[in-house]
């Protein structure tokens, strides 16, 4: 009987006491601290048979007594945890249980942001500079970061002190999506920053300006198509088209580097085209190109080509066979065909009947044209013939298409006449 009521001198009550209490070490707790769990008795009383719990959940039985170590402590370690066991000295009460507490994991960076220098779009040739950027806490200061540089799926940069990567003078094949990762040393935790999309922007060359078709043959009317091609720029490049310096439209390309644009040829006179190529750094324009019709006003008609074409051949041979002929000298040297010639007044041969035209001999087929002069007396005017003046009387005579062996006969040619020339005056016989 003593001995019990020294008991209860000396022990509270049941119902008022905390037999238990629960420590979570350290604290605060970080991501990638080792994180422990301690279960005490009252005034360090022995406790026997300690289970510990997160969020009403039983964990593994501890391995020593009274602790239970988590491991290394990340977010998903946050939590309320407690532990239950019996006091060793007095078996009387039973399993107890601790009073829960949280757990709360704080975390040592944020996960980091990639960002580029100046921007991540630049133009080719441009310093590009790649910033993984996060912080420790100043409970954690101390500790050192170590980052590294990633690029479409390829290391870049592996586990190193400088949150910077730089890349001179970046190229068109430098764009990408770009990521890094940070850890302490020691490597835990890891975290990966949001992806970053870089694009490197080519500025575009001198487009080259081509008409098609050629600008040979064209008429007004014609269909030419402007093609217009850049051998180096970035896309989405647009293309704009002028003439004589006035704007006919313009067309975006969003992946090639060439594109054309249809004209309807609308006059003879020169017309001055070009084109111009832009992106976002730069714009080129094209040398210009002449397109000159010089005369020709319509499509050429193929239906009066051929007929039109012939009957300018015969007129030209017409003209050409005139000229010739007027120019040809008729008078040819040899004897003419034997003839008896009348004789002027007073026994002699005057000059004017020396004047023999001979046209068109032929010995072989024996064609001639002869022109004979015979003088008349003037019987109408006396007083014209006593002071000397002859009536001359000039007859055509031809004879034609004699065969060897046979006399040319003599007919009337119906085309021979008589004209009167003045005595002094000489004339040429033309052949018809």
């Amino acid at each position: 009987m003593l001995l019990c009521r020294l008991l209860l001198f000396f022990v509270p009550c049941v119902g008022q006491t905390v037999w238990l209490y629960l420590q979570a070490w350290p604290d605060p707790v970080f991501e990638g601290d080792p994180l422990t769990l301690r279960c005490h008795g009252w005034k360090n009383t022995a406790l026997s048979r300690v289970r510990f719990y997160k969020d009403g959940k039983s964990l593994q039985i501890p391995k020593t007594r009274w602790s239970l170590s988590m491991g290394t402590a990340t977010l998903e370690s946050s939590g309320q945890y407690s532990c239950s066991g019996k006091v060793g000295y007095i078996p009387q009460l039973g399993t107890q249980t601790s009073e829960t507490v949280v757990v709360q994991v704080r975390e040592l960076f944020p996960p980091p942001v990639l960002s580029a220098v100046p921007s991540p779009e630049l133009r080719e040739g441009n310093l590009l500079t790649l910033r993984c950027q996060t912080k420790l806490p100043p409970q954690k200061s101390a500790l050192r970061l170590l980052f590294s540089f990633y690029k479409d799926g390829s290391t870049l940069q592996d586990w190193g002190p400088h949150p910077e990567l730089s890349l001179p003078g970046a190229q068109e094949g430098d764009s990408g999506l770009y990521w890094c990762w940070a850890a302490p040393e020691g490597g835990v935790p890891q975290k990966q920053s949001p992806p970053l999309g870089v694009r490197v922007q080519a500025p575009v060359s001198q487009p080259l300006l081509t008409l098609r078709p050629s600008p040979t043959g064209l008429a007004v009317g014609a269909m030419v198509e402007l093609f217009c091609e850049t051998q180096k720029g970035s896309p989405p490049i647009l293309y704009s088209f002028y003439l004589d310096g006035r704007i006919l439209g313009n067309i975006s390309s969003p992946y090639g580097r060439a594109t054309s644009f249809p004209v309807t040829v609308m006059s003879e006179q020169d017309a001055r085209y070009s084109c111009r190529a832009e992106n976002c750094v730069s714009g080129e324009t094209s040398e210009p190109k002449i397109l000159s019709l010089e005369g020709l006003s319509a499509p050429i008609s193929h239906h009066w080509l051929v007929p039109g074409l012939s009957t300018s051949l015969f007129g030209i041979l017409v003209i050409a066979t005139a000229l010739l002929a007027y120019f040809r000298p008729w008078r040819k040297p040899g004897p003419l065909p034997s003839q008896n010639l009348p004789l002027a007044p007073g026994g002699e041969q005057d000059s004017l009947y020396d004047e023999v035209h001979q046209q068109n001999e032929n010995e072989e087929d024996g064609d001639y044209s002869a022109v004979y002069t015979i003088p008349q007396e003037s019987k109408a005017r006396p007083a014209a013939s006593a002071a000397g003046t002859q009536d001359i009387s000039i007859i055509y005579a031809e004879v034609k298409h004699s065969r060897p062996g046979e006399l040319p006969a003599r007919k009337p040619n119906p085309r021979s006449r008589t004209h009167r020339v003045l005595p002094g005056y000489s004339e040429e016989v033309l052949h018809y």
